[in-house]
């Protein structure tokens, strides 16, 4: 099967690249839906709340965790923004706020969560590393989210340790970032030494194979080869290329 993708899909999917180098340029936010409806406020894209909510029910949250910030429009952007460096000045909105245009907040797919207490604050809710935090933590990776801005990782990613923050994007993506101990910088980079002829193997499930690979785009159009009968993604990674997953029944065992 031949699918033809047009160079400004690059910009879109579950796996884009957004930081200070590289802006948001996909518009397209696919279909918000509120989290929790206690919080009506706070969106996501729907198969990323979807994905929350599994990872909420499976570890029986309640409401220990409670949503702080979702998807955020260019005005809301701009406005935490610049509240942040009138009340908190520049040094502190550098490390903790993105420039707007460069939010991942901004595409739908990034969550701030915090641990249900009296007072949360917006900018840096409080979510730790053990109770029901940590119980969080230890499975987000099966349902496609990652921790996007880990310590001691400050430097690749240009933005200080926010344990707070959690990306979707997509499994086995999630899995094989926090096997490699990799953030999405490091696994846009990681992935492209992965061709179609050279996929990177990956499966948990049994009689599944799931193979991803790297595919650079043209200057206009790229033409990828799926195979028939087969379940598959495809991301742009906002830089330069795709990155595809493609799962398929295999007999016995991978």
């Amino acid at each position: 099967m031949k699918i033809t993708l047009k160079r400004e899909k690059v910009y879109c999917g579950n796996l884009v690249l957004i930081n200070a180098q590289y802006p948001i340029k996909c518009m397209d936010n696919g279909n918000l839906t509120t989290v929790d409806s206690y919080f009506p406020n706070v969106l996501l894209r729907s198969e990323a709340a979807s994905a929350l909510q599994k990872i909420l029910s499976k570890i029986m949250a309640g409401k220990e965790i409670v949503p702080v910030s979702g998807y955020r429009s260019m005005k809301e952007q701009i406005a935490i923004y610049q509240n942040s460096l009138r009340d908190n000045g520049e040094a502190f909105t550098n490390q903790f706020v993105a420039l707007p245009g460069h939010s991942e907040h901004q595409t739908g797919l990034a969550i701030d969560l915090g641990q249900n207490q009296k007072k949360i604050d917006f900018i840096r809710p409080n979510f730790p590393y053990e109770g029901i935090c940590g119980d969080f933590r230890k499975v987000t990776p099966d349902f496609g989210f990652v921790e996007r801005y880990p310590k001691e990782k400050e430097t690749i990613t240009g933005i200080a340790h926010e344990p707070w923050h959690f990306r979707y994007v997509g499994y086995p993506h999630s899995r094989i970032m926090v096997e490699h101990s990799l953030t999405l910088e490091e696994y846009v980079n990681f992935i492209k030494s992965y061709r179609e002829d050279d996929r990177l193997l990956y499966s948990q499930e049994q009689n599944t194979a799931i193979e991803v690979y790297y595919v650079p785009a043209l200057k206009s159009e790229t033409t990828i080869i799926i195979p028939e009968q087969s379940a598959y993604q495809i991301s742009g990674n906002n830089v330069d290329g795709f990155i595809i997953t493609i799962r398929r029944k295999v007999n016995g065992q991978i």
